[in-house]
This record gives C-alpha cells, sequence and structure tokens, in this order.
C-alpha cells in the first residue's frame, strides 16, 4: 500500500519566488525585509497581491514579537484568511510550506505567502550566543558548542576528519563565488580550511554559517490555481515531511543520527521516489556536520559513511549529487533556510547560476535547534 501523504503529490506547487540582498543591511527592520522578499515573490509569480489570501511567517530569530504574523500582513496590506508565526527554528520555512499546501488542499486557504526575514548582522545575535540551562554553569554557551558535541562525537565513531568536512565546506564556497547574490563570495582552499582558527574544538570557522541580514519569501498554490492565473514557472511539490526531537543534545542516547531520518522516510514515501532519483540537494549547512549526517540520514550515504561520500568533488557541481549549488548558509547567507528551497525552485525551472543540467528533481532540507527539529521538501517536474 502507498502512503496516503502521495495522494498530494504535485497537487500544489510553488507559483513565485524573492529576497532581498543578502549581508550586512544596516537601518532595516524585518517588516521591510519581509515585505521585499514577498513583492518580489508576487510579482515572480505574476498574480495579483489581493488574490492571497494566506500568509505564513517565520518568527525573527533575533527577535520575538508577540503576533508578528498579523504586523507582517498589515504591512504588506493583506487580510489573509489564515496564518500567523511558526517556530520550529531552521526548520520552520519547509514545514510552512507543508502547512500551506495542506490547508490549501483542504479548502482554508487558496493562495499563500511563506515569508521569512531577520537582521541578526546588524541587529543582536543573543539568540545564538545565549547559555543553555543548566549546563552554562560549566561553559555550554551558544550554539556552535551543542554542533562542536556532535561533531567529535561522529569523528570519534566513524574516523569521518577534518578533511571530508573541509570538502563540504569547499563545495558551498566554490558554488557561492559564482552566485551574484552571495553575501561570501570566496572560494576555500584546502590550505585554508586547514588555517581556519577553531572555534569550539572541532569545529572551525569555515565549518560554521554567516550570520545574515536578509528576507525571503515563496507563494504556493494549487497546480490548478495556477493554470487558472497563468503562472509562468510553478514548480510542483512532489514531497514533504517533518521530524522531531525533544531531547536536548546532553540528553539523547545517540548523538549520530537525528529526525531527518524519519522527515527523508515521510517525504520520500509522499513522492514515490527514492535517494537515487535525486539530482541536486540544497542540505542545511549551520555547521558541516549537520550537511554531512543529513546525506546520511536521507539514505544518501550510509552511516558512517558520509565523510568518503563527499571526497574528491562528488558534491560539487558534476558530482554524483551536486549539493547546496547557490552557496548555502556557509556561502549565500546565513539567514536559516528559505534561500535554500528558492535555489531548489531555480534548478528545477533551469535558471540557477550553477544550473545542474537537466535537473528535474530536488531535495531541500531544513532544520532547527541543535538538530531538534528537521523538515524535507522535494520539488521536481
Amino acid at each position: 500500500p502507498r502512503a496516503g501523504g502521495d495522494l498530494m503529490r504535485g497537487k500544489a506547487v510553488i507559483a513565485g519566488v524573492g529576497h532581498t540582498a543578502f549581508g550586512k543591511l544596516p537601518g532595516r527592520t524585518t517588516d521591510s525585509l519581509n515585505v521585499e522578499a514577498s513583492r518580489k515573490a508576487i510579482q515572480d509569480a505574476g498574480i495579483d497581491k489581493d488574490a492571497i489570501d494566506a500568509v505564513f511567517v517565520k518568527y525573527p530569530t533575533s527577535q520575538h514579537r508577540s503576533m508578528y504574523g498579523q504586523t507582517v500582513a498589515e504591512a504588506l496590506g493583506l487580510q489573509p484568511r489564515i496564518g500567523g508565526v511558526w517556530d520550529q527554528g531552521g526548520a520552520t520555512n519547509i514545514s510552512m510550506i507543508s502547512f500551506a499546501a495542506m490547508a490549501i488542499e483542504h479548502g482554508q486557504c487558496e493562495v499563500a505567502l511563506v515569508t521569512i526575514a531577520d537582521n541578526p548582522k546588524t541587529g543582536t545575535r543573543q539568540a545564538y550566543e545565549r547559555g543553555w540551562g543548566d549546563d552554562a554553569v560549566y561553559g555550554w554557551f551558544g550554539v556552535a558548542a551543542g554542533y562542536a558535541m556532535i561533531m567529535r562525537r561522529h569523528m570519534e565513531e566513524f574516523g569521518t576528519t577534518h578533511e571530508q568536512f573541509g570538502a563540504i565546506a569547499r563545495a558551498c564556497r566554490k558554488h557561492g563565488a559564482e552566485n551574484p547574490h552571495a553575501q561570501l563570495r570566496l572560494p576555500l582552499t584546502e590550505q585554508m580550511y586547514a588555517e581556519s582558527r577553531l572555534v569550539v574544538d572541532p569545529l572551525r570557522r569555515d565549518d560554521i554559517c554567516l550570520v545574515s541580514d536578509g528576507g525571503a519569501a515563496v507563494v504556493v498554490m494549487s497546480a490548478q490555481r495556477a493554470r487558472d492565473l497563468g503562472v509562468a514557472a510553478p514548480v510542483p511539490i512532489l514531497g514533504f515531511g517533518q521530524g522531531q526531537t525533544s531531547w536536548e543534545v546532553a540528553q539523547r542516547p545517540l548523538l549520530t543520527s537525528t529526525a531527518a531520518e524519519v522527515s527523508a522516510k515521510t517525504a520520500f514515501a509522499m513522492a514515490g521516489l527514492a535517494p537515487k532519483d535525486i539530482d541536486v540537494a540544497q542540505l542545511y549547512d549551520c555547521f558541516t556536520i549537520a550537511a554531512l549526517m543529513t546525506l546520511e540520514d536521507y539514505g544518501f550515504a550510509r552511516k558512517g559513511e558520509g565523510g568518503r561520500f563527499v571526497e574528491g568533488g562528488n558534491v560539487e557541481l558534476g558530482g554524483e549529487l551536486p549539493m547546496n549549488t547557490s552557496g548555502g548558509l556557509l556561502s549565500e547567507t546565513g539567514m536559516p533556510g528559505m534561500q535554500l528551497v528558492i535555489e531548489g525552485v531555480r534548478q528545477i525551472r533551469g535558471t540557477s547560476v550553477n544550473q545542474v543540467p537537466d535537473a528535474r528533481t530536488a531535495i531541500v532540507s531544513n532544520q532547527g535547534g541543535i538538530m531538534h527539529t528537521h523538515s524535507t521538501l522535494i520539488l521536481g517536474q
């Protein structure tokens, strides 16, 4: 028997995408960044703004604000039927897209705007630097410490090397260098990576994503609605899924597997596809260990063999699985997640600056917290 979710395969599409500049944007509020990205997504879809009847907003990580979804809708001049703010950290964007698709399927709305903006580069990054509960007295401060613990465990258990993590960083930086919208357009050599300073052992600076201001948005509607409105380049949503853990890092019985496995299985079942069917991947690379473990948990490599999988340019253009072709969080922008969805759309449209020839399927991952939440999206023709 096939999974019930596959009944939605291809029913919804991403009709439009848009984003702001990425990097240091002084004087920009999250409201204005959301409005700019949303305006561009609506223009890309080629629809009238008044067609939108749902607004899904990711909360700004750097500043929680009550009723922020209504603030954004007001700034856009919209009166949505449904919407609001969601919080799954970096996993939020794909989750909101899936919620929008399900709402459309069940007649709760017709055209949904999904948007995100934040300004930690010029605002505050306290959300990333905070102490983690009682363990803060032992020096556990900041998100990087948790990822460092997981990375060290993977290295000890499977023999994964710094050079293998460096292969991920080099691939992302190589692709980002060709992207005119990327915040960091500087290719990374093996020597540069090896000389990159340790931030929290074993994490080097080049293992860690950027801090970025910016906004990004997509428009979601049914495939039928897209045909009715004459949308020029809709990209079908073939599958999606989510997975979550409620344990903090220190309490987890296993550090080398994540909820990505559950999320991907759900998405692959809905799409009727397997890892071998994917042409290009946009994987959440807040830290190189996150991208490597996602490759394993998604089934592109066996557990513990992700390091060998990324060697030899295998995740660069021309490799077996080109990954993060716009630069990812390590090069394009550190703002969490929606830029990966937008690059997935570009690949299926055939408009990426680092286009994978004849790409017909793309998988995108989003991840939140310290591998607490995960969401998966599969796009294709």
